[in-house]
């Protein structure tokens, strides 16, 4: 059976430090502790709503979160200004690594999905404009299900959608805890490494393998 291969979005094929031009535009040298804070929220907001089991889609926690760092770093934006912030979020780049990896890939005959917290539709538009979508057999989205990641829920969705067993599945990510969340679900997963200052969690779960960057996977991928 071939491997599916599930590709985290944010922060793994897609930067979210791409937010930052927008944000210098609008707030000068105070823009990269406000897009940390942003991502960092983004992410709570969407663990706090699953273990809630109250739901709401993506770009609402992203929305909500923006709303909490223009409180916390005590700036003011236009309404006009956090939606264009909000555009820049559903506009952000594929890191420079990522078309070849998934060119290789795809041509050694594995199925590729994309498996994200957002939507759908932001995933979409996001593969699309970084001229990748056509790498992927679907989008699987959190969202099909009313959940987020690390949910276990979320990763047999995406198992029920690829029609392969959890030996077969591997996750690709640079975020630690969708990393564990898969290894704790019984899948393979690489952990994304693209800074030498990211810390992986101590929590015993670690991951198959650690890349500098998504052109060593297919060396550590196995037939």
């Amino acid at each position: 059976m071939k491997l599916a291969i599930a590709f985290d979005v944010y922060g793994t094929l897609i930067d979210t430090n791409g937010v930052l031009e927008t944000l210098e535009a609008l707030i000068g040298d105070r823009a990269e502790a406000f897009s940390r804070t942003w991502r960092d929220k983004q992410l709570e907001y969407s663990f706090r709503r699953g273990l809630m089991q109250r739901y709401l889609p993506f770009p609402v926690c992203t929305r909500q979160a923006l709303e909490y760092c223009c409180a916390v770093h005590r700036v003011a934006l236009t309404d006009g200004q956090k939606q264009r912030l909000m555009g820049a979020y559903g506009e952000l780049p594929a890191f420079a690594d990522v078309s070849a990896a998934l060119a290789q890939l795809k041509a050694s005959r594995h199925r590729l999905f994309a498996f994200s917290n957002g939507t759908r539709e932001a995933v979409g538009a996001l593969l699309a404009r970084a001229g990748i979508a056509g790498a992927f057999e679907g989008v699987v989205s959190c969202d099909d299900i009313g959940s987020f990641k690390p949910d276990p829920a979320v990763y047999a969705h995406l198992l029920e959608v690829s029609g392969v067993t959890a030996d077969r599945a591997w996750l690709i990510s640079g975020n630690p805890f969708d990393v564990i969340g898969a290894r704790s679900a019984g899948w393979h997963a690489a952990w994304v490494r693209r800074s030498d200052d990211a810390v992986f969690d101590p929590w015993g779960i670690e991951p198959d393998c650690t890349i500098a960057g998504l052109a060593e996977l297919s060396a550590v991928m196995p037939d």
